[in-house]
């Protein structure tokens, strides 16, 4: 399934038709959650690939062996593309499932579901800078022309998966939710670990914890092929133009993002994120971005481990 340059456009939403058509799309929305499964949700280049290696490695008790011979894709598989159906009914045991969705589209078939939800943020700025640089390299999305080209549509929200801001907000209205940044993956992965594996209620020892810390680092992410996406043929994803896992840093639009481009962007996110339940402020310490989060939340949320 090709479809390199055509667009699905859903509820007023962007994506690439490459593998998204309408029938997957009302598939996700109408889809049937069990109770037992995981759903990893972020807004695209927010940490996704990590978090899947995270749950893979977290389950297994720190064994690599499945993270290292299955696609990520295979063993959590994104809803809303074409293929998510046939590797559903194939698996056994419990599900984890990826997802791009705004909590708009999934809210309906989430309302009675127990189903656990990791939702994966990321420094906006960062967020924009990776996905350019993913534009560049990806075949199925659009030519993203210059960086100030593709973030004025960013900022709009018109680009695939439209609008960041949207998206963070939207989730932060589901109640029943892991939250988890980018940054404290990375300033803290052994602690982000306990994390997940304390919500996902699957305990580790302190040598499984130091094994799956050790396979889910970038390092050996990168040089892992059932993640690294190396396995996309050259005409889907040309990597001679970029490698999918880039750099794995943060704060790494400061090297992108001028004077005035930065002032811009934290004009629109004040404005964008003044109504937000979970707001966010990014600060920056040392040439490393720390997200310091501040929660207002109506009485009846109960936003966990935040």
């Amino acid at each position: 399934m090709a479809r390199l340059d055509v667009t699905e456009t859903f509820q007023n939403i962007l994506f690439p038709g490459h593998m998204h058509t309408q029938d997957s799309l009302n598939y996700a929305t109408n889809f049937k959650f069990q109770d037992t499964d995981t759903v990893i949700v972020s807004y695209p280049k927010s940490g996704t690939t990590w978090m899947q290696e995270i749950i893979t490695l977290v389950l297994s008790k720190g064994d690599p062996t499945i993270a290292q011979t299955q696609p990520n894709w295979a063993r959590a598989p994104w809803l809303e593309q074409y293929y998510c159906p046939k590797v559903l009914e194939a698996s056994k045991g419990p599900r984890v499932i990826t997802t791009h969705l705004p909590y708009h589209l999934l809210a309906p078939a989430l309302q009675d579901s127990k189903a656990k939800v990791i939702y994966v943020s990321r420094n906006p700025k960062d967020v924009v800078v990776s996905y350019y640089h993913f534009h560049k390299m990806a075949n199925f999305l659009p030519d993203p022309g210059s960086f100030s080209e593709f973030l004025s549509a960013f900022l709009k929200g018109t680009v695939h998966y439209g609008s960041w801001f949207d998206h963070v907000k939207g989730w932060a209205s589901h109640v029943n939710f892991l939250y988890i940044t980018y940054e404290e993956m990375w300033q803290d992965l052994h602690g982000s670990l306990e994390k997940v594996s304390r919500y996902l209620m699957c305990s580790l020892t302190e040598d499984e914890l130091t094994s799956a810390q050790k396979y889910c680092s970038f390092n050996s992410m990168k040089e892992n092929a059932m993640v690294n996406y190396t396995l996309i043929p050259q005409e889907i994803m040309d990597h001679s133009k970029g490698k999918f896992m880039r750099k794995g840093k943060i704060g790494d639009w400061k090297n992108i993002f001028a004077e005035e481009q930065s002032d811009h962007f934290d004009a629109v996110y004040s404005s964008q994120m003044a109504d937000a339940s979970l707001q966010f402020k990014w600060e920056c310490h040392e040439h490393v971005l720390q997200p310091r989060i501040t929660v207002n939340t109506p009485a009846s949320h109960s936003l966990r481990d935040i």
